[in-house]
This record gives C-alpha cells, sequence and structure tokens, in this order.
C-alpha cells in the first residue's frame, strides 16, 4: 500500500499530465487520475468522471484542439500560474526564475512548459513541506486557479470539471497536507 505521500504526490503529478497537451495515452492518464482524486475527495473523483465521459468521444485530434481552444488561443484560461498572477510583467519574470529554482531544488522534473504551468507546479505542491506548500497555495496556486475558474462560468467546457476538481484538493491541503483530506 502507498504511503500517504506517495498518494499526495501521484494524484498531484497526475492532474499535471492531465493539464498537458493530449498526446498518446491522454485516456489513460484522465482515467488514473480520476481513481486517484476519488481516493482523495469523491466529489473530485466525480468531477474527473464527468471530464473523462466528455472525452470518451473525442479521437485525440479532437482532444487536442478542445485543448488548444481552452489553454492556448485563450489566454484567460492559461494554465501559467505566473501568468494568472502577472500577466507579461516584470513581477511575472522574477516569478518564473523563483519557480525554476524550486523545481531544481525539490528535484521536479521540468517539461516543454514554463516553470509555472501547472504541470510542473503541481508535483512541486506535494514535495515541499507543509507551511511552504500552504503559504504559496494562498498566494499564488488558489487565486491563479480562482481566475481560471471564472474565465470557464457558464462555457460548458469539460476542462471546467479538471479545474474544480483540482481546486478541491489544493483547498483541502490548505487545511490539512493533501495527503490527509478527508473523503466527504
Amino acid at each position: 500500500m502507498p504511503s500517504a505521500l506517495a498518494t499526495a504526490t501521484a494524484v498531484l503529478e497526475k492532474f499535471g499530465r492531465v493539464l498537458t497537451y493530449p498526446g498518446d495515452g491522454y485516456l489513460f492518464e484522465v482515467e488514473a487520475c480520476v481513481n486517484a482524486a476519488n481516493e482523495i475527495d469523491v466529489e473530485a473523483g466525480r468531477l474527473m468522471g464527468e471530464f473523462r465521459n466528455a472525452l470518451r468521444g473525442l479521437s485525440i485530434e479532437q482532444a487536442q484542439e478542445l485543448y488548444v481552444q481552452t489553454f492556448d488561443l485563450n489566454p484567460i484560461c492559461a494554465l501559467e500560474v505566473g501568468w494568472q498572477l502577472y500577466g507579461d510583467n516584470y513581477d511575472r519574470g522574477n516569478f518564473l526564475v523563483k519557480m525554476r529554482q524550486e523545481l531544481e531544488r525539490h528535484s521536479v522534473p521540468e517539461n516543454v512548459e514554463l516553470p509555472d504551468h501547472l504541470c510542473n507546479v503541481l508535483p512541486l505542491l506535494a514535495r515541499v513541506d507543509h507551511a511552504e506548500t500552504r503559504s504559496f497555495t494562498e498566494a499564488s496556486v488558489r487565486p491563479a486557479l480562482k481566475k481560471m475558474l471564472a474565465a470557464f462560468a457558464g462555457k460548458g467546457n469539460p476542462f471546467e470539471n479538471v479545474l474544480k476538481a483540482l481546486d478541491r484538493l489544493v483547498e483541502a491541503s490548505l487545511s490539512s497536507p493533501l495527503q490527509e483530506a478527508n473523503h466527504d
């Protein structure tokens, strides 16, 4: 049986993979995320299940097009935390430098995305101590998620459920470490 820390790390990394450009095996990644979210928070698991169900009828090309339309061509829904907080100004540059240092310090490998992209930020959250996570989450991650979710309101985009599920897990992590989140 995996440890609670391994479970928390795994769920955040799974969300990070779901929030990257869909490739081969994307539906398997989504299914793994549904299962991992269910272990921590039933409602988050339900939301991810709705996302999975919305994708089932799509080809990989259609899923890729949905991703691009949702995140790449719609700056208000950009997955970069720093962009959500600072836009394209000097403060974002400082944020990117700090994120790259934190990723390196905590041995989180970067991918092709910028250091402040959620696919890099989420694995970092599971690796830092709770006090550090709480501070970063309250100041950066939650405000960025709230801005993204506001942009989705009423649009019927299935990625909204991914961000809602993630927000639930991140919110729960503020009161206790993610691995101890309740199952209500």
